[in-house]
């Protein structure tokens, strides 16, 4: 059994008996949705207003559940569960590689995954599983030293999902997925995924392998460092001065809870605020300290 199989017998990660029944009592996908702003929920917000009237007006009343994740009894998979349940919406990184040789090429979704800086532009994987027992992108990532970030779209989401599949090492997802390499990359040998809107040629950086805390000895996680070194997007997609990418023309795919996978249709700007300018400096803060003391006493 692949490290990936048996951890999803494990996680149980579909919670419908005979999803396909579900299915197919949902709406169909609406394509009349397009990616549109709207105004925040509250535009006369104003500082030290803290929560919007969205929130539930019992909400105060509501008590909190502090989880200790390696409380007695408690299951490793209830963690992975809870934490991608709550931890979203998450950015897919989906990753192609290749190995040293060329001969094993790998495709596959993963939403531990984020860009923590621009200047060198660097992103972190997580991959659940050891450097000993590696899953196959690891493996190839390891040790060929790159790899090329693909970023997922609505228009081959279905794609991506099924390179998530447990196919054995040197089986290629791009197969099963039907979804085109591009064998053009400028810094690495792997290719990159012809229909996506948005690709980062990667050099790996560094990887830490993380030990499990509830069986000790065991190891579990590996984090992954990537420094891009060349960045693809189409042309439609890209602006004027090449600094930024349209939302409506990428329209990316994000990850929920369990199977779940969220759309970005809809979003909203709200400026950045200047402390001197815009909370009124020293003076402004004291002001808005004195009125969150006065509400608090008042509230008693």
């Amino acid at each position: 059994m692949s490290v990936s199989t048996k951890q999803e017998a494990e996680i149980k990660r579909n919670p419908h008996p005979d999803f396909k029944k579900v299915e197919d009592e949902r709406p169909d996908w609406d394509t009349a949705s397009t990616f549109r702003y709207t105004k925040t929920a509250d535009p006369s917000w104003t500082f030290g207003g803290g929560a919007n009237a969205t929130q539930d007006p019992g909400a105060a009343d509501k008590k909190h559940v502090c989880i200790d994740p390696y409380e007695p009894g408690r299951p490793a998979p209830f963690n992975y569960k809870l934490l991608i349940s709550g931890i979203v919406p998450r950015p897919i990184g989906f990753l192609s590689t290749a190995s040293p040789d060329g001969t094993a090429l790998n495709l596959a979704p993963f939403s531990y995954f984020n860009m923590v800086n621009h200047d060198p532009p660097l992103f972190v994987v997580g991959f659940s599983s050891s450097a000993e027992h590696p899953k196959d992108s690891l493996r190839n990532v390891l040790a060929s030293g790159e790899c090329v970030v693909n970023i997922v779209s609505e228009h081959f989401v279905e794609a991506a999902n099924a390179a998530s599949v447990d196919a054995p090492y040197g089986r290629s997802e791009w197969d099963v997925s039907g979804l085109t390499p591009a064998f053009d990359c400028a810094t690495v040998a792997a290719p990159r995924v012809r229909e996506a809107v948005f690709s980062v040629e990667c050099k790996l950086d560094m990887h830490k392998q993380y030990e499990s805390r509830g069986t000790p000895g065991k190891t579990t996680g590996v984090l992954v460092v990537l420094e891009g070194t060349r960045f693809w997007v189409r042309e439609d997609a890209l602006s004027e001065d090449r600094d930024l990418i349209a939302p409506e023309i990428l329209r990316p795919i994000s990850r929920l809870g369990g199977i779940t996978y969220g759309r970005v249709t809809e979003a909203m700007e709200i400026q950045r605020p200047r402390f001197k300018e815009d909370v009124g400096g020293e003076e402004g803060y004291e002001k808005l300290k004195k009125k969150k003391k006065s509400d608090g006493d008042a509230s008693k």
